[in-house]
């Protein structure tokens, strides 16, 4: 498996300290500066740390910066999956957790990309006293519709069932058609192929339970029960987390903040880094 997280860290060393320790399990990365505030960065679905190379820079001098790969995903320990811990979405809450507890982290900026969204508010309502702040990019609490409650999630089951399946049968085929969709920029091709490649190097076999997982999940009871402040970052076209998703997150979490993006797409940490960049330091 190749070693994206050197650029990460490459990304990140011109901008002050470097420190690294890792841990096995999620190849946790520490830069920046070493007595700032811990900003924890958490990568999407079929992702790694690199995805953050044009983000996490722009706080280094501030703080001290944490990126890790979900189990599965980059540098990981694919061995330390379990198919019962990692059944929920709490399960990646607890890895999360965990590296702040391995770390002493504190006072933490935790900064969620899609799916990892979610696994951050989880882990707040968990732990309160760790978190400061989150910031939640194209979070979505759950994907499927519920037209008996009105709630629309941009997806109907049937389009989930048929992903699934799609997923399960063909992970490579899925990735190549699906990760230019999600991207949303089809005037910047590379942007589709990045994501493409960032899918194939994810292991196929634990990407397709993930993907269970995150689409299937239902986390809007998690939304009432946060009480950290949150910025939500809201793209538009976003095909994954539409605007009424964003808002509907932004109605049911208590103190949040919605900053509607100019970026189209899923991933404006890759396609639009310096308007998130901007919308995360005039929050915080």
């Amino acid at each position: 498996m190749p070693d994206n997280r050197g650029d990460v860290q490459d990304a990140v060393e011109p901008y002050g300290y470097r420190d690294m320790r890792t841990t096995q399990r999620n190849a946790v990365t520490l830069t920046g500066n070493p007595t700032g505030q811990p900003m924890v960065f958490a990568h999407g679905y079929g992702c790694d740390q690199n995805m953050w190379r044009h983000v996490a820079p722009a706080f280094a001098d501030s703080h001290r910066l944490v990126l890790f790969d979900h189990v599965g995903s980059g540098r990981s320990d694919l061995s330390a999956y379990d198919d019962d811990r990692h059944s929920s979405l709490g399960g990646y809450a607890d890895d999360v957790l965990e590296i702040l507890h391995e770390n002493d982290l504190w006072d933490v900026v935790f900064v969620g990309h899609s799916v990892s969204a979610m696994i951050g508010v989880i882990a707040a309502t968990r732990e309160p006293e760790r978190f400061a702040r989150l910031v939640l990019i194209g979070p979505s609490p759950r994907y499927i519709n519920e037209p008996a409650g009105g709630y629309q999630g941009g997806f109907d089951k049937p389009d989930i069932e048929s992903l699934l399946v799609s997923l399960d049968s063909n992970y490579l085929g899925w990735s190549s058609t699906m990760a230019p969709v999600i991207m949303g920029n089809p005037d910047r091709p590379e942007l589709g192929e990045e994501l493409t490649n960032s899918f194939c190097r994810t292991d196929p076999e634990i990407a397709k339970k993930f993907a269970r997982v995150t689409f299937l999940s239902d986390n809007r009871d998690d939304l009432l029960e946060l009480r950290t402040p949150a910025l939500i970052l809201q793209c538009s076209d976003d095909v994954i987390a539409p605007t009424a998703v964003g808002e509907y997150v932004h109605k049911h979490t208590a103190g949040s903040t919605l900053v509607h993006l100019n970026a189209t797409g899923h991933c404006p940490n890759l396609s639009a880094p310096e308007e998130t960049i901007d919308a995360m330091k005039a929050w915080l």
